[in-house]
């Protein structure tokens, strides 16, 4: 799979590694790098010799420092929404519904688009230094890629909506006592514990953890409307005043100034 820009697939017995490979942005979601995870992840779904995915970042800051805001700080509302829906289909869903199971490997930053991604896959295994937070209502937004109806899920809804209105991060011992990351290790022996990880359900029927998938997900059924709200209310942030404050803020390298704030 060297065909793709931003990442790099290595196979090993069973065990696909993918790498996203924008280290010097700190590996922030753009089209392009979203549209190559919908092509590997279709891929890796009909490789028999594939039974488990391991996803991680390049380099040792970040996994996903988040969505590259440069590619949508100009976007109406319209365009917001079309941006949200369109990852929604083509990775952040098909990860969560993926027949295999899915490890996130969180080597560093994880944040926004970063711990959505994260949070789609099905289990997360952490390095220490890891970092993780959902920032977005400091730009003026609300997480679009599943972070308001994923977070709830798994750490609770009082915690979540901390986590969102602070737009503040959480170390990595704090994501494993609110049960959002599954393991907590060393940086140099990240990589090794999610490949043991993987390893130990290997042991098992493939097959069947693809129905424990689609049994457990159809369980969090009831949420899917709120996907829908969730995309909806995405684009009509970026018809706000708070959106263009917040975005500019950032490309200015300053402190947003929200009325009211």
């Amino acid at each position: 799979m060297s065909q793709f820009q931003f990442i790099h697939v290595e196979k090993n017995q069973g065990i696909a590694l993918v790498t996203l490979n924008r280290p010097k942005q700190l590996n922030a979601l753009n089209r392009k790098l979203l549209n190559e995870l919908n092509q590997v992840f279709e891929g890796l779904r009909d490789d028999a010799s594939t039974k488990v995915v391991l996803l991680t970042g390049a380099g040792d800051k970040a996994f996903v420092a988040g969505a590259d805001i440069k590619e949508f700080s100009s976007f109406n509302g319209e365009q917001g929404t079309e941006l949200s829906k369109e990852g929604h289909m083509s990775v952040f869903n098909l990860i969560e519904e993926f027949p295999k199971p899915v490890i996130a490997v969180v080597n560093g930053f994880a944040l926004g688009g970063g711990l959505e991604l994260a949070m789609s896959a099905h289990l997360r295994v952490a390095s220490e230094n890891a970092r993780m937070g959902l920032p977005e209502t400091s730009l003026g937004l609300i997480p679009g890629y599943g972070g308001t109806q994923r977070l709830p899920q798994l750490i609770g809804k009082g915690r979540a909506l901390e986590m969102i209105f602070s737009a503040k991060m959480i170390d990595a011992e704090t994501a494993l006592g609110y049960g959002l990351v599954n393991q907590v290790v060393p940086q140099e022996e990240l990589l090794d514990s999610a490949k043991k990880l993987a390893e130990s359900f290997m042991k098992n029927s493939i097959i069947a953890m693809g129905f424990a998938i689609e049994s457990v997900n159809a369980g969090l059924l009831e949420g899917s409307v709120g996907y829908d709200v969730e995309v909806q209310a995405f684009g009509d942030c970026f018809e706000t005043e708070d959106f263009k404050e917040g975005t500019q803020a950032f490309l200015e390298k300053r402190k947003p100034e929200f009325p009211g704030a």
